[in-house]
């Protein structure tokens, strides 16, 4: 299995840069059941601005720090000179065909367990303004920094489906499920874990643009007759680094939930389920 992800800075420490940008790379590659094994760095940055080299040298260093951890070798990698500072990472991994976990395959009556809290995209964003305290900015970091190395539970027999929540926030993520499987699924907004005070922010307007297009993208294909435009708002917001998003069948879900915490996951919570019908569209409910 074989991925690439890289962005701008999210946060403003080039080292917790570093390392977030390696947890999100690698994160593609655990969702689909492989254990990532090798990489090679992808980097951008404005060359012979002081103190440039010092800090690409942080950036670096943080997604050593963090393939090292993992036990993924760095073969080595690739920079450009860009005004606009950029990392990542292209990652391989390998897996046994029995254990690949496509976002295809969620069944009717499947659990949706996800691993993280949303509201990256509206706490970074809020982070980039000015706007967050070193608490909530510490806590965020964290949440980017945890790992999406729960294999054990991402390739048991009852996980049906699986993908991991990014960029197209957690409803565009769960509509790709339900399409690719041709199933509906139904969310719902109370048992979603959110990240404080991603709320009010987006509630705020405090948000990255891109969760404004994923709203825009889903609702042709939502039903939220009860549930507010704010939260509808929320459950698009992009994120970065999130958790994975397992459709696991209802006699293996507390077991897939134990594998998950016993992992170091920050949650498994069960946020909605598949249904039959109408295929390739969400419902949320309140």
């Amino acid at each position: 299995m074989q991925s690439v992800d890289f962005f701008t800075p999210i946060v403003d420490d080039p080292y917790d840069f570093g390392r977030i940008a390696a947890v999100n790379a690698l994160s593609d590659v655990y969702a689909t059941g492989a254990r990532p094994l090798l990489a090679l760095n992808l980097a951008s940055f404005p060359a012979g601005e002081d103190p440039g080299p010092a800090v690409l040298a942080r950036i670096l260093q943080g997604g050593l720090d963090v393939l090292t951890q993992l036990g993924v070798t760095l073969l080595g990698g690739h920079t450009v000179d860009d005004a606009e500072p950029k990392f990542g990472l292209a990652v391989t991994g390998f897996a046994h065909p029995r254990d690949i976990r496509a976002k295809a395959g969620a069944r009717p009556g499947d659990r949706l367990l996800l691993t993280k809290p949303i509201g990256v995209g509206a706490l970074t964003t809020a982070l980039k303004r000015g706007m967050l305290d070193g608490a909530a900015e510490r806590t965020v970091t964290d949440v980017m920094l945890r790992p999406n190395d729960q294999l054990t539970a991402v390739t048991h027999p009852a996980v049906h489906a699986a993908t991991d929540v990014t960029g197209f926030g957690l409803l565009g993520h769960t509509l790709e499920v339900a399409r690719a499987s041709g199933v509906g699924i139904r969310l719902r907004r109370s048992a979603v874990p959110v990240l404080e005070p991603a709320p009010a922010l987006v509630a705020a307007d405090v948000l990255p643009a891109g969760s404004r297009r994923n709203l825009a993208y889903v609702l042709p294909y939502l039903e939220a007759p009860d549930v507010g435009r704010a939260d509808l708002q929320l459950l698009a917001d992009a994120v970065t680094s999130g958790g994975l998003l397992l459709a696991v069948a209802p006699d293996g879900e507390a077991e897939v939930r134990s594998l998950l915490e016993a992992g170091g996951a920050l949650a498994a919570a069960t946020v909605g389920e598949a249904v039959a019908a109408p295929a390739g569209r969400l419902r949320v409910e309140p």
